[in-house]
């Protein structure tokens, strides 16, 4: 094969990596800041409500906003937690939903994208609650 040849692929394969990861950092950037506004606007404060309910019934959990995601979680076990974090290592950025629950000695936990999985000025309060109520049932039940 002709040197030429080689170089000329090689070449065209780089650039198409420059322009693959250029790509890749602005739909991060634009997630990140369409995240930032739904922790802002939809996520915390509905985190809160569901906190300001479940201690009204009795139940003791504690809400906590670490940088870029929020939790929910359980006074009796920090092994009882529902948060919501970005995950942009993909090749599309998405809203996870981390859970974990202890039983006994063992941790069970689960990731779960919301919504469908697509762009998060998508998602809206009704994801949210949706995940976080099925998630928190096997904490409550006891």
């Amino acid at each position: 094969m002709e040197t030429s040849d080689v170089r000329r692929r090689v070449r065209e394969a780089a650039e198409r990596a420059r322009q693959s990861a250029a790509e890749r950092r602005r739909r991060n950037d634009e997630a990140e800041r369409e995240y930032d506004a739904f922790l802002t606007h939809v996520a915390t404060p509905l985190f809160r409500q569901i906190v300001n309910v479940l201690r009204a019934e009795g139940y003791p959990f504690t809400l906590f906003t670490p940088g870029g995601s929020v939790r929910l979680m359980s006074d009796r076990s920090s092994e009882d937690y529902i948060e919501l974090t970005l995950d942009a290592a993909g090749s599309q950025p998405v809203v996870i939903g981390h859970a974990s629950r202890s039983r006994g000695r063992r941790v069970l936990s689960s990731e779960t994208a919301l919504g469908s999985g697509g762009p998060v000025r998508d998602l809206t309060e009704e994801h949210v609650l949706a995940y976080v109520v099925k998630e928190l049932e096997p904490m409550i039940e006891r």
